[in-house]
């Protein structure tokens, strides 16, 4: 398993693939609805790859919003999801997070993957509510950005 940071436009296009298969294609969300004006390499967003036995299999992206980390786009392929890779990507995203000088990070996390995110300290800090036809809460997570 490896995990790259995205700094070429051949390996956004995978990220995208892979956002594309598993969020428009599986889960029904909008394709129009899916990508967004930080899906570039303009640097307001920095997005991930992890790759699987070399083949890349899942994503995610953080941005600084009102100094706080958001986490967003977090997806892996059906065929690689009990691997442990859902752990590595959060883990990258939080470090990158903290090279940024933050202590907070959130995301809106599916109400099926709330479990998975507590168990990786973050706590729900609203009710559930609806992004795409599907059930969100928002999670937060406080960290020492030295820590990480």
């Amino acid at each position: 398993m490896e995990v790259k940071r995205i700094t070429e436009e051949h390996d956004l296009k995978k990220a995208l693939q892979i956002r594309n298969e598993v969020f428009v294609e599986e889960q029904g969300v909008p394709l129009e609805n899916e990508f967004d004006e930080f899906d570039t390499l303009n640097g307001t967003c920095e997005h991930i790859l992890v790759y699987y036995n070399d083949q890349p299999v899942g994503t995610g992206r953080v941005r600084i919003v009102d100094s706080v980390g958001k986490l967003e786009r977090i997806c892996i392929l059906e065929a690689y999801r009990k691997f442990g890779l859902g752990k590595t990507i959060i883990k990258k995203l939080e470090e990158i997070a903290a090279e940024k000088g933050v202590s907070r990070v959130k995301l809106h996390g599916q109400t099926q993957a709330e479990g998975f995110y507590n168990k990786l300290g973050y706590l729900t800090s609203s009710d559930v509510f609806i992004e795409e036809d599907i059930p969100h809460v928002l999670m937060v997570k406080d960290f020492c950005a030295k820590k990480l």
